[in-house]
């Protein structure tokens, strides 16, 4: 994952301008949160970006611990100037190398769960279940899904500059999909570096894959939101939304403190 970086770094210099700040996004987040973590608690939330959602978090009364690898983190501090004190906390840092001693009523991972191997990704889950969550904790995941991205395969955007919105860089996008490793490699250049590409590979899950993926973790998958549809991870044919329209999906995980202590493989 030597690419997570530098990739995160190079897109956030090209779209903080616009994009750091809190929006009706980041709102809707804090909702889920109340909705399926309860009204107050201490929050982790890894990969935080610019830290949009954790500034918005902190303002509706958690605790939050928030940690991001890339150059992003530097501009959470500018976002988080009104939270109260104490409230916010960042680590510029590798959440797959990171020691943390708290323990956390809810662990939430947004629009980044995927980057890395399977066997990453179980490594992940067993430190949220083992080191993090504490017993009866809930953590929050977006999961890419397959089913929308595969339909994007071959599909390449323009991006034109846009310098009221804050957007300053000419750009292209073109994403591809692989159907054996269930991967979609998402790739961009400014127009006038086109031999400068820089690509993040999402590995994707369906809701049954990631059951499979988190057997032994010490998580359980209880529910799912797509969209606004709140759903048990049982049988839906016909569901349009998860088919054709929602890129990712959001991943309600409960702790399980007897399955805890698994031990995650190695790979």
């Amino acid at each position: 994952m030597d690419w997570v970086r530098e990739f995160y770094s190079r897109t956030g210099s090209w779209w903080a301008k616009a994009d750091a700040r809190v929006t009706d996004r980041d709102h809707r987040r804090v909702r889920l949160l109340h909705d399926h973590g309860g009204d107050v608690g201490r929050v982790l939330e890894l990969g935080s970006g610019y830290g949009a959602t954790a500034a918005a978090a902190a303002r509706a009364g958690y605790s939050v611990t928030a940690v991001e690898v890339s150059n992003r983190a530097d501009v959470t501090s500018g976002l988080a100037k009104d939270v109260a004190p104490g409230s916010l906390t960042v680590h510029k840092a590798d959440f797959y190398e990171l020691d943390l001693e708290d323990r956390f009523d809810i662990v939430c991972y947004w629009n980044g769960f995927g980057v890395g191997s399977d066997a990453e990704q179980r490594r992940l889950l067993v430190r949220i279940a083992a080191e993090w969550l504490r017993p009866g904790g809930v953590a929050l995941i977006d999961v890419f899904n397959p089913f929308v991205w595969s339909r994007w395969d071959g599909d390449e955007e323009h991006l034109a500059p846009d310098a009221a919105a804050g957007y300053d860089h000419e750009l292209r996008e073109r994403t591809s999909f692989d159907p054996v490793m269930c991967t979609a490699i998402d790739t961009w250049w400014e127009t006038t570096s086109p031999d400068r590409q820089i690509s993040q590979v999402l590995r994707c899950y369906t809701p049954a894959d990631l059951a499979l993926l988190l057997t032994g973790t010490g998580l359980t998958l209880t529910k799912i939101v797509v969209g606004d549809r709140v759903l048990s991870p049982s049988p839906h044919p016909g569901m349009g939304e998860l088919l054709r329209e929602q890129h990712e999906y959001l991943a309600i995980l409960h702790h399980e403190p007897d399955q805890s202590q698994a031990v995650c493989p190695t790979g």
